[in-house]
């Protein structure tokens, strides 16, 4: 599938980039050489790293920036090449990069644009603009978000609300995720 037209993706590039660096993540433009895990997009020590020239999609910078989001600093120092996680922190990291999307104001097919997600972005889209959240209870346990049962619902922080970005000292994780 092509990539998005330049005239949507630099303007969604620039600011997913403002976003990440302004929340304390680590993002650098470089080369990178072919092939990448994602078109463009690399991680090295916990830096992401992308290649302008050949980022297919902005919206992979946000999902890769939710696997670091969603783990400790010092196990995403740690994180180099792709994200290899297990279920509940990819769903984790879908939730998370659907907040910043929302938090950003941008169109969720810069998101879950139709190449990625193996083929699910059509079924992401219409869960997510439906109010069905995958992956928010990760977020609840890690004390990122609050809850969206009925009672906490009006809270200045019910998802896609972010408590906060970083899980740096989050309340649910004792250990790095496996």
């Amino acid at each position: 599938m092509d990539p998005l037209p330049l005239d949507l993706t630099q303007p969604a590039r620039d600011r997913i980039l403002a976003f990440l660096r302004g929340i304390g993540l680590a993002v650098e433009a470089r080369t990178l050489p072919d092939p990448s895990f994602l078109p463009g997009i690399s991680i090295d020590c916990g830096v992401l790293l992308f290649d302008a020239a050949k980022l297919a999609y902005p919206g992979d910078l946000l999902h890769e920036a939710g696997h670091l989001a969603v783990v400790p600093a010092a196990v995403r120092r740690t994180i180099s090449g792709s994200m290899d996680s297990d279920g509940g922190f990819e769903m984790a990291a879908i939730a998370w990069s659907y907040a910043a999307a929302v938090f950003l104001q941008l169109p969720l097919d810069i998101l879950f644009h139709p190449a990625g997600y193996r083929g699910g972005a059509a079924s992401l889209r219409e869960n997510f603009s439906s109010g069905r959240y995958i992956g928010v209870p990760m977020l609840e346990w890690l004390g990122m978000t609050d809850p969206l049962r009925p009672e906490a619902r009006g809270s200045a922080s019910t998802y896609p609300v972010m408590k906060k970005w970083l899980c740096d000292g989050c309340s649910g994780l004792a250990a790095a995720p496996a």
